[in-house]
């Protein structure tokens, strides 16, 4: 059983670390351009991957649905549900690059940016909506081969898009002088090439099991009946984030880059901890699909064992780097005073972390959208409050700094690990079959 997890596990964490080094590439070469230029990405990439993390759900919901069709030995059935959120990927990616186009500086206003951090914030969302589509498609296609049981060769089309991205950004942004547009573009193209690659792999296998292209009614139904409540507690999630960064905003321009350094390592290491989840939704998935709902339980119990040792060892990882990274993504002292303490409590909840991220595979593997979607409400309610009273009670860019990240890293991740704990300790999440 651990030879499983670690077979589908290790090949996802490359996989999963190579979405967040997209940002922490953007964040690196665009930190030593200026501060502002440093906050304006910040907001920017905070609009895009929040409109990105709403639509995760497309992986979310494909994983399981094709993991249990295989569990079941179903192979047309499993493509059917792969094809289908692949389109439904590409019409959601149209949709939102289009409303992108006319309210990206309005929601950057909102964000409180202006001035300066404005334009830039405003660069950053118009040249990565060229990509958007493409990471979604790629959220979708990602979430099929999971769901057959291969984490290895999305593996391989990440860390392919990556190195490109590097490549193009570097050029862009100090060989054609693009600045924070220039990072943007780049990660677009490389979004695309990764997006066609899959393509390539995919449509193949969909033409093997017999079926038409084109997409069916039944599949956008069943896609968007699961991802409805997964987009509820994607959309929570989200709001839980801005709410975050309105707050760091409002503490100052030089508060707002020293989160952005620290939230982009919360990102990087929370897609490291993700990889035990991806195991979760594949492994549990086709056990509950096979019928074999005993070791779905001890799958749980393992893996939720390891998310706490996988913790406290990326907990180590953050605080002995905690001086480190501040100097190595921004050029500014005053970042580098702020930014060091948030990392300390973020190395502090990293187990919570780690145990959230698996409990929450387990449950999206299970299918048990709905529950996670109004869990994601009660974890909100709790949050948001802590939020207010930082705002209220901070006077000072260091103390708004220390209780933004004790109120997020360790308020708002408890309270997802007690609605998630709660829920995987009874057997109501435990559907059996396809």
């Amino acid at each position: 059983m651990a030879r499983q997890i670690l077979a589908l596990a290790i090949p996802a964490l490359g996989a999963l670390i190579a979405e967040p080094l997209f940002l922490l590439a953007d964040t690196a070469i665009i930190g030593h351009l200026g501060v502002s230029e440093l906050a304006g990405a910040g907001l920017g990439i905070t609009v895009i991957q929040t409109a990105v993390g709403l639509m995760i759900f497309l992986a979310y919901a494909t994983t399981p649905a094709v993991a249990r069709a295989i569990g079941a030995g179903q192979f047309g059935r499993a493509m059917a549900a792969g094809r289908d959120g692949m389109w439904f990927a590409l019409v959601l990616g149209g949709v939102l690059s289009l409303i992108g186009f006319f309210t990206a500086a309005p929601l950057a206003r909102v964000m409180g940016a202006e001035g300066q951090t404005l334009g830039f914030a405003v660069d950053y969302i118009m040249y990565s909506l060229p990509g958007l589509t493409a990471m979604l498609l790629v959220f979708a296609a990602t979430g099929v081969l999971r769901g057959m049981q291969d984490t290895k060769t999305p593996l391989v089309v990440a860390g392919a898009g990556f190195g490109l991205n590097i490549i193009l950004n570097f050029t862009f942004v100090y060989g054609f002088g693009w600045s924070v547009a220039g990072a943007a573009l780049g990660t677009s193209i490389s979004q695309w090439m990764m997006a066609i690659v899959y393509f390539w792999l995919i449509i193949p296998r969909i033409r093997q099991a017999g079926l038409s292209l084109a997409p069916t009614w039944a599949g956008f139904k069943a896609t968007g009946q699961i991802g409805s409540w997964l987009m509820l507690r994607n959309a929570t999630m989200r709001i839980a984030l801005l709410a975050t960064v309105v707050v760091a905003t409002q503490a100052g321009e030089v508060t707002l880059a020293a989160h952005q350094l620290v939230f982009t390592l919360f990102s990087f290491l929370a897609f490291a901890l993700d990889a035990l989840a991806i195991a979760a939704q594949a492994l549990i998935g086709k056990e509950l699909g096979a019928g074999d709902a005993a070791k779905a339980k001890e799958l749980t119990v393992l893996m939720t064992r390891w998310g706490i040792y996988f913790g406290i060892l990326t907990g180590v990882f953050i605080f002995a780097l905690s001086w480190i990274v501040p100097v190595l993504l921004s050029s500014d002292s005053s970042v580098h005073a702020l930014a060091t303490p948030g990392l300390w409590i973020l190395a502090m909840s990293q187990p919570i972390c780690g145990v959230v991220f698996v409990l929450d595979g387990v449950l999206m593997g299970a299918g048990d959208a709905r529950y996670l979607g109004l869990a994601g409400l009660l974890n909100l309610a709790a949050y948001l409050p802590m939020l207010w009273l930082v705002q209220v009670l901070t006077h000072d860019p260091l103390s708004a700094m220390v209780w933004l990240w004790v109120s997020f890293a360790l308020g708002y991740m408890l309270a997802r690990l007690l609605t998630l704990g709660l829920r995987a300790r009874t057997d109501s999440w435990m559907r059996l079959g396809v």
